[in-house]
C-alpha cells in the first residue's frame, strides 16, 4: 500500500513541470524526488526478496516477486502526473498529500520497525534516518 503514495509523489512532481514557471528547476526537483524514492526502493526490494529466498524460492522467483511488490508505484505515478497536469488548482494539495503520506509511512511503519530490529543498538536506526535525510538534502541542493 505504501508504494501508491510513493508513486503519486513522483507523478505529481513530474506533472508539476508542465505548470512551473521555471521548467528547468521543476525537472530538477522532480528528478530529486524520483532519485530519493528510487534509492530507498533498493533496500525495500531486498526486504521482500531476501525472506522469500530464505524460505526456499529460487533467486529468480524471489527477485521477480520483489519487483512485483512495487508494480503499483509507476502506475500511481502516471495517475498522479495525469491528475496534476489536468487540474492545476489541486497541485498544492496534491503535493501536500503526497508529502504527508510519505511522512505517515515513515513515522507509522519504518521508524518503529527500525527501533525494534535494532533494540540492542537503537542509535543505528536514528543514524540511518539522519543519513537518509542528509543524502536527500545533498540531492536537493545538487539538483535543485
Amino acid at each position: 500500500m505504501h508504494n501508491i503514495p510513493e508513486g503519486l509523489a513522483v507523478g505529481v512532481a513530474f506533472g508539476a513541470v508542465t505548470q512551473a514557471g521555471n521548467p528547468t528547476a521543476a525537472v530538477a526537483a522532480a528528478v530529486s524526488v524520483a532519485l530519493g524514492i528510487g534509492i530507498q526502493n533498493f533496500p525495500e526490494g531486498a526486504a521482500v526478496s531476501i525472506p522469500l529466498r530464505q524460505g526456499g524460492l529460487s533467486r529468480t522467483r524471489s527477485f521477480l516477486y520483489g519487483q512485483a511488490s512495487g508494480i503499483v508505484e509507476p502506475l500511481a505515478g502516471v495517475i498522479g502526473a495525469l491528475l496534476v497536469s489536468r487540474m492545476t488548482a489541486i497541485l498544492p494539495y496534491a503535493l501536500a498529500f503526497a508529502a504527508g503520506a510519505m511522512i505517515y509511512v515513515v513515522v507509522e511503519e519504518l521508524i518503529p520497525e527500525a527501533q525494534q530490529s535494532t533494540r540492542q543498538n537503537s542509535h543505528m536506526a536514528v543514524l540511518g534516518v539522519m543519513t537518509g535525510f542528509i543524502l536527500m538534502m545533498i540531492l536537493d541542493v545538487a539538483l535543485g
